[in-house]
């Protein structure tokens, strides 16, 4: 069976044998995309599709890859606090920033050990093989390299 990525009128790309690949993950005004977060550049190999996923300002810790239900789910959550005091322990300056981006990504019954992942310079890149092997339903993480 030939596989083949295609993208639709609706934004959405999808294989040409199993229907939708990369849904939509939110439908919220407040998306990971619309400030810049997680684009995502989707490569079609001879056994394989490559997604090169920028994740800027986030540590290989900070990342987390799961694949539940045929969905391959990127989650990146930052929590950081500055605090600066003067000699007397007042505050001078207090920040706390916490921030947060995910994508969803329809992948079909594939077994978690055939998803491969690596991260380096801000580029998170999760290599996942065009074969279908049915695995049980539950939520499985992958390891990042």
């Amino acid at each position: 069976m030939r596989n083949y990525l295609i993208r639709k009128n609706d934004g959405n790309y999808h294989l040409g044998f199993s229907g939708d690949v990369f849904d939509d993950w939110f439908k919220s005004p407040f998306r990971a995309d619309v400030f810049g977060a997680m684009k995502t550049d989707i490569l079609e190999e001879e056994k394989d599709y490559r997604l090169d996923i920028d994740v800027p300002g986030f540590s290989k810790e900070e990342i987390k890859i799961s694949l539940e239900n045929g969905y391959l789910n990127i989650e990146a959550e930052k929590n950081q606090e500055n605090e600066e005091k003067d000699q007397k322990g007042n505050y001078l300056r207090r920040e706390r920033n916490y921030g947060s981006c995910s994508r969803r990504f329809y992948v079909g019954d594939i077994k978690k050990e055939s998803i491969t992942a690596n991260f380096k310079d801000g580029i998170l890149t999760v290599i996942v093989p065009k074969e279908t092997e049915p695995e049980a339903e539950s939520k499985k993480y992958i390891n990042i390299e």
